[in-house]
């Protein structure tokens, strides 16, 4: 029988990005940089009449497709911890968007859901952003927009399942 080792299991190398990798992490930062472009959120503001931060529109969203949620659940749906949920949850309750009540068949669980502004907010927010996507992609076929939908939604479903290391958030650059 061969001796037990303390040692980590092996890992495989990762292998060097390409040259593409490079490029697509480049154009995704810029994206990104975009998304978090407070212009925007200030025109978004204006046009559907709330404030609403980008993961306030994870949880209006979450909520309507669920209608009736709970923190933990709201948490799973968005891709977040539940605290972090809980904390985006509150500016949206005292913007009247969000409805908090004890749940139905437990006291103790706190089921969330939409008020009818918090809806009315909501499709104000998709049907104004729908408009600027569909003036950016204009001249983009259909079969170019569907297939950029299929390899966007490919890349969120992989980013959500790397592991994620809390040794390595903890360390220092």
């Amino acid at each position: 029988m061969p001796p037990a080792s303390s040692a980590a299991p092996h890992k495989a190398p990762t292998p060097r990005p390409s040259s593409a990798d490079e490029a697509l992490e480049r154009a995704l930062e810029g994206l990104f940089r975009l998304g978090a472009n407070r212009r925007f959120d200030q025109h978004q503001a204006i046009a559907v009449g709330a404030v609403v931060t980008r993961a306030g529109y994870a949880v209006l969203r979450s909520l309507a497709d669920h209608e009736t949620l709970t923190v933990g659940g709201l948490a799973e749906a968005c891709a977040m911890d539940a605290a972090t949920a809980s904390r985006q949850v509150l500016p949206l309750v005292d913007e009247g968007l969000v409805e908090r009540r004890a749940g139905a068949e437990d006291a103790r669980r706190v089921e969330l859901s939409l008020t009818p502004r918090g809806r009315a907010v909501y499709d104000r927010i998709v049907d104004y952003r729908l408009g600027q996507l569909t003036g950016v992609l204009e001249s983009w076929s259909q079969r170019d927009r569907a297939r950029l939908a299929e390899l966007v939604s490919r890349l969120a479903r992989d980013l959500v399942g790397i592991p994620r290391d809390d040794a390595a958030t903890r360390r220092s650059p």
